[in-house]
């Protein structure tokens, strides 16, 4: 079995890559870290991949040398946040928008194509989309595009599984930068184990914590002014 794995040089990627590894699996790593890619390739089962998943002539010539996947995990991802709305950085929204969406389109067309029938596409997203929280605009705008895109990609994929992957807080370098609580949130080791038993039984959706993500679905259903209160609480 071939796994190919984006923004794997750390986090959620780069657990993904080990725990895949570790079960036998053949696994390409891609990313942008040279160093980090170079340590992750000294495994047996790893080998690496260095490509810059915002540019679609990059991630082809990059994997011209892989005929067929029976597995990809498009993980690469950025999140900023937006601190004043009222003076709306489009530069910023602009940044966050391609890392975490528009590289999902150019990925698809490098790789989909070459996904084993019977194969499995899995995309990670974010447990923001449930709800529009302070601060979030790009990131939750770009994140809830991925959700739609792996929901609509499995309505028209007909011999590959969509997999679409919610997480909540996950501890990785990139949510280090945070500067508000994270409730209940997890290693990225926990994180990849979530996943990687979901995908493994080709469930349509994967969402963890299961007591975070049931609150956020639960929350969810309140009326919008309601929650908006709520939120608005939460920024101050």
């Amino acid at each position: 079995m071939t796994t190919l794995i984006t923004g794997a040089t750390s986090g959620i990627g780069e657990a993904l890559a080990r725990l895949y590894a570790e079960q036998g699996e053949n696994v390409i790593a891609c990313g942008r870290n040279t160093e980090k890619l170079a340590e992750l390739s000294q495994h047996s089962h790893i080998e690496s991949c260095q490509f810059d998943a915002t540019n679609l002539q990059d991630i082809r010539s990059s994997t011209v040398a892989y005929n067929e996947f029976d597995r990809v995990i498009l993980n690469a991802g950025n999140c900023e946040y937006i601190d004043d709305a009222r003076h709306f950085d489009s530069s910023l929204f602009e940044r966050v928008v391609t890392t975490n969406l528009l590289s999902m389109g150019y990925c698809l067309e490098a790789l989909l194509p070459r996904i084993k029938s019977g194969g499995q596409l899995v995309i990670v997203s974010s447990s923001v989309t449930y709800l529009p929280l302070p601060r979030s605009q790009a990131y939750g705008a770009s994140k809830a595009g991925v959700s739609y895109l792996a929901n609509s990609l499995a309505v028209d994929l007909t011999d590959v599984d969509v997999t679409l992957v919610h997480p909540g807080f996950v501890k990785t370098p990139l949510t280090d930068k945070n500067d508000f609580p994270m409730p209940m949130a997890v290693t990225a080791e926990q994180a990849a184990n979530y996943i990687y038993k979901g995908v493994k039984k080709r469930r349509k959706e994967v969402h963890f914590p299961h007591r975070f993500t049931f609150i956020l679905k639960f929350l969810r259903m309140l009326p919008m002014p309601l929650w908006l209160k709520l939120a608005k609480g939460l920024s101050r």
